[in-house]
């Protein structure tokens, strides 16, 4: 059953990330809005609606099953996606559009599910699955989107959205009524061991919070208007080149996860050094050069992908196997805080600035972020610099 979970997690991925490079245009062809300031905060209303969407069903689904919950929320998501195809008023498109985020998002209660179906030895390698699989979903919904936009049209993302919707719907029901599965199980747990409580570091998740704020929101403000800046610097219009381009990171995030596989994983933890080369990608970003852009994506994508895995083992390593799942919603909240306070910004620089803005920010951010890191974690940071001299 984990691995059915699994790929209902790549279609619920896919899914989510069609349109996510194209909404300039998006509004654009279908509105006429040109406004960069609309199109940042429409990013931060669908960050907020993620934002309480995971909290929410988290919550329900203390009442009601993980799975008899996407049948329905995604039949509903489905629904309204055909509605987001069909409309033309700005307004409508705006307030439906969200509420399908808000049920759409009920998809990450299958991240803690397929662990409550697993043995705690089988959660490192599945969570390395899922953050492949969270990758290569990025990618391949950027690819789609940039397909469906150059051959079609930007709307009819919308309705590869409900297939996919639809489809999670029907995988979960699937799963409820087939006798091959028990969605019923879980795994037994041990006794709980008495863990010294004064090995835990006092407020480490508000450290990481804080400092993951600061990191998702250099990161993040690069991208609603990345397809955008691609072309400006582009002689020619091409919105699938646009769309690998957006994905580059990606790519080399799945490279780097395919080595570490390869090498039994990196015995590095240092997360300065990624900080570091990531500023070296963002700086190259901005130079209105497509070759060293293209750079520049790659050595972000690194640098990037490093520091996030670095930054949940060293949440994972302060926590508890009994606080994980409370201690990583506190951070994911703070993640997406930052996610929230670059989609409101981003428009209104753009507007204000120009399309190079974001990458100046974002470097100002990862140097921010990498300052609050050694002020927070001296003892790790100590910890590091001995182990790699």
């Amino acid at each position: 059953m984990k691995n059915f979970l699994i790929i209902m997690t790549l279609v619920a991925v896919i899914s989510d990330y069609l349109l996510h490079p194209f909404y300039p245009q998006f509004f654009e062809a279908r509105f006429g809005v040109t406004d960069p300031k609309y199109v940042g905060y429409y990013f931060a209303a669908i960050c907020f609606m993620v934002m309480i969407a995971f909290p929410f069903w988290a919550y329900i689904s203390k009442r009601v099953a993980e799975l008899n919950i996407l049948v329905y929320t995604q039949l509903i998501a489905g629904v309204l996606a055909l509605y987001c195809y069909w409309t033309t008023s700005y307004i409508n498109f705006w307030i439906v559009s969200l509420v399908m985020i808000l049920f759409k998002g009920s998809y990450l209660l299958v991240y803690p599910y397929i662990l409550k179906i697993i043995t705690k030895k089988e959660h490192p390698t599945t969570i390395g699955i899922l953050s492949v699989i969270v990758h290569l979903g990025g990618i391949l919904g950027a690819v789609i989107g940039g397909l469906t936009v150059d051959l079609i049209d930007a709307s009819y993302i919308f309705l590869i959205m409900a297939l996919g919707d639809f489809t999670q719907m029907g995988m979960s029901a699937y799963l409820l009524k087939s006798k091959k599965y028990d969605t019923s199980r879980r795994k037994e747990t041990k006794k709980k061991e008495t863990i010294d409580k004064e090995i835990i570091p006092k407020g480490f998740i508000l450290k990481i919070g804080i400092t993951t704020l600061l990191l998702y929101a250099s990161g993040f403000i690069t991208r609603p208007f990345f397809s955008s800046y691609w072309e400006h610097i582009k002689t020619y219009d091409n919105t699938f080149i646009s769309g690998v381009v957006y994905a580059l990171p990606g790519f080399v995030a799945l490279l780097v996860l395919w080595w570490d596989i390869k090498t039994k994983g990196t015995k590095s933890s240092s997360i300065a050094i990624p900080l570091c080369i990531g500023v070296i990608g963002l700086l190259a970003q901005g130079t209105l050069v497509p070759a060293i852009v293209i750079f520049g994506r790659i050595v972000y994508g690194w640098a990037v992908f490093r520091a996030i895995v670095r930054f949940d083992v060293l949440l994972f390593e302060s926590s508890t196997p009994d606080t994980y799942a409370i201690d990583y919603s506190k951070v994911h909240f703070f993640q997406n805080f930052g996610v929230l306070i670059s989609s409101f910004l981003v428009g209104i620089l753009v507007d204000q600035y120009g399309l190079e803005i974001p990458f100046t920010i974002a470097v100002i951010g990862f140097v921010a972020t990498l300052g609050l890191y050694v002020l927070l974690f001296k003892i790790n940071f100590k910890k590091t610099i001995l182990k790699t001299t």
